[in-house]
């Protein structure tokens, strides 16, 4: 039997061709594109903690790690190479104020970092078929670094939002104009014209000046625990009385996402923010049916208010889910 080594050759060298094509394709693809939706990629990468509130990322290095890229930067690359594997353009949307920060040296030395400037606010991704979704990415906190203790770090969270959600947050979270009061002091404690001033400016025949119209009164923004009060409010009237359902749910985990703020009250409504959360992710299916495991996302939140809060409601919930 003869052998046709030149059609064997051939045909070896075609299958290596194919094979080598079939690899180049696997080498080739974006690992970005295989997310499903931003928010997927938000959970997945891991870029909240666990539980949907902040986490900590080192916005500067101290000597022991000099040259090291920041981290607080990450998840801005993150959801930007997402959007662009999408074929989508990303782009900022709305500037961030530091509103969250409540020290003010802590949000000076935020505003005054490159490292966390140009990796916040809100972004904005247009991608090729035409969907468009908005990520917010706020600083809350600064804080010398848990990990490395000559390192300084930001507490950072990423959130999903709708168009006018995005544009009330940040309108809201910009700080107000605070009308100068040094100048309307000295306004009051200037002395009355004296009558031979007056009668100087009479003999002029000078016409008055036009009143100024009256300017209305600064509206100051609400304060952090003002807007989480608002969206759990709303979110526990929605849910009780089954409207609105998944805006219920979403105002649940946007009250929870503020984490527990300074003050009593501030503390129980993130816990109970936290409770109605999970309560969506357990049991109310037009929400939960948008996460791909929404059960422990639920376990997730609730450990935490029952480790760290000592939440009985939490506690019980979870023994139900066992």
């Amino acid at each position: 039997m003869r052998v046709n080594f030149k059609k064997l050759l051939m045909i070896g060298s075609f299958g290596a061709a194919l094979h080598g094509c079939s690899s180049m394709g696997n080498f080739s693809a974006d690992p970005m594109a295989g997310y499903a939706s931003a928010q997927e990629l938000i959970l997945k990468k891991n870029l909240n903690q666990p539980d949907g509130a902040a986490k900590e990322y080192v916005y500067a290095w101290g000597a022991r790690h000099q040259g090291a890229d920041p981290e607080s930067l990450l998840p801005r690359k993150y959801l930007s190479q997402y959007c662009h594997a999408k074929g989508g353009s990303f782009s900022l949307l709305h500037k961030s104020s530091l509103g969250l920060v409540k020290d003010g040296r802590a949000r000076n030395a935020l505003a005054s970092s490159s490292n966390v400037s140009q990796g916040i606010g809100a972004y904005q991704c247009k991608q090729r078929n035409g969907q468009r979704w908005i990520v917010s990415i706020e600083p809350i906190a600064e804080m010398r670094s848990a990990q490395y203790a000559d390192a300084r770090a930001v507490r950072l969270q990423a959130q999903i939002m709708d168009a006018d959600e995005a544009q009330r947050f940040y309108r809201n979270s910009s700080p107000a104009a605070v009308a100068p009061k040094k100048a309307n002091a000295a306004a009051a404690k200037s002395p009355a014209a004296k009558p031979a001033a007056l009668k100087g400016a009479e003999d002029k025949k000078e016409l008055p000046a036009a009143a100024e119209t009256a300017k209305p009164p600064v509206q100051l923004a609400d304060t952090p625990q003002q807007q989480q009060m608002k969206y759990y409010v709303a979110a526990r009237r929605d849910i009780n009385s089954g409207r609105n359902q998944v805006e219920a749910c979403n105002n649940a985990q946007r009250a929870y996402n503020y984490g527990r703020l300074p003050g009593s009250a501030a503390s129980n409504v993130y816990a109970e923010s936290g409770m109605l959360a999970a309560r969506c992710l357990t049991g109310i299916p037009s929400y939960s049916s948008r996460f791909s495991n929404p059960k422990a996302q639920a376990q997730r939140i609730l450990q935490n208010l029952a480790g760290n809060h000592n939440h009985a409601g939490a506690k019980h919930m979870l023994k139900q889910m066992k």
